[in-house]
């Protein structure tokens, strides 16, 4: 197979969700730097205001060239990420670059259960409707990734929750997070074997949904020049995460983690084992690898 390289001559188009802060802020002010000034780096989020003053603050940075526009995307309205592909695919005739990576921010005091709907809305709902919305839509060349974490690797679940996500395609993906919410809110879950972290099933569904969709289009997107892969950026120190480890003496900024998750994004060609897997620091992690994390279930309180 002949490599296909992105026709680096077109404007691109990237857009990238969760980015008023952190990791998602540190993407696209790597994407303003890192693009050309015919690019488009759209910043979303679901607060006009933040988004607003974001996307200014990344368009005055110094070393920015791509064009910064704001915005507003509420990923736990999947109508409304499927509106926006359509605009784009509209106004630009495809998009070249998706990073999804809004997540809900959960603190070890609070409840799981009462957490769980927003929680999961954010990262597997919306996941999902960006994979069906905006995979259709990638230009040759493109990149969709899925930011998730080392946890997303099927080895850090129970053996008994694995078949579920284990070659399951798509539809059976969104299933199985379904019944783990069902099972979240009628206290059932942790005997069914589910961790009590929302984090750990959340980040192996992010996953698996990846492979899902990957395992359909394989031969076509890297004959396209197309990625499409999951992300662990490595550990990040952010607000977000501080709360749940006790050793951050390898923890990143934000802007750290996203060089090497951008070195991704604007590598060429694609290289054909990374495509569909959980990628971290350039390489593949394991997808049966891991075992079931203890230390953030201690820390929980309900």
């Amino acid at each position: 197979m002949n490599a296909v390289r992105v026709n680096t001559t077109a404007p691109r188009v990237a857009l990238v969700t969760g980015a008023n802060q952190g990791l998602g802020r540190a993407l696209v002010d790597g994407l303003a730097a890192r693009l050309t000034t015919d690019d488009l780096v759209l910043l979303t989020g679901r607060d006009e205001g933040r988004v607003t003053e974001a996307a200014r603050e990344v368009a005055r940075r110094p070393d920015s060239r791509a064009r910064v526009h704001g915005r507003v995307l509420d990923v736990t309205d999947t109508e409304a990420i499927g509106r926006l592909a359509d605009d784009l695919h509209g106004r630009h005739g495809g998009v070249d670059i998706v990073i999804s990576n809004a997540v809900a921010r959960l603190l070890p005091g609070e409840s799981q259960a009462e957490r769980a709907d927003e929680f999961i809305d954010v990262s597997n709902s919306a996941t999902h409707a960006v994979l069906r919305s905006f995979g259709p839509v990638l230009r040759p060349g493109g990149r969709l990734l899925v930011v998730a974490s080392s946890l997303g690797t099927l080895g850090h679940l129970d053996p008994r929750l694995r078949h579920l996500f284990d070659g399951a395609n798509l539809d059976q993906v969104e299933y199985a997070v379904e019944s783990w919410r069902a099972a979240v809110h009628h206290g059932t879950a942790e005997e069914k074997g589910w961790p009590r972290w929302l984090n750990v099933p959340s980040k192996v569904a992010q996953v698996a949904a990846v492979r899902a969709v990957a395992a359909e289009r394989r031969t076509h997107d890297l004959a396209a020049g197309i990625l499409i892969a999951a992300v662990c950026p490595g550990m990040v120190d952010t607000a977000t995460s501080r709360p749940w480890f006790s050793d951050y003496g390898q923890a990143q900024s934000p802007a750290e983690a996203a060089r090497a998750v951008l070195d991704l994004v604007l590598a060429e060609p694609v290289d054909p084992p990374l495509y569909g897997e959980l990628i971290r620091f350039g390489r593949a992690l394991d997808w049966h690898g891991g075992t079931p994390p203890t230390e953030q279930d201690r820390l929980l309180t309900s």
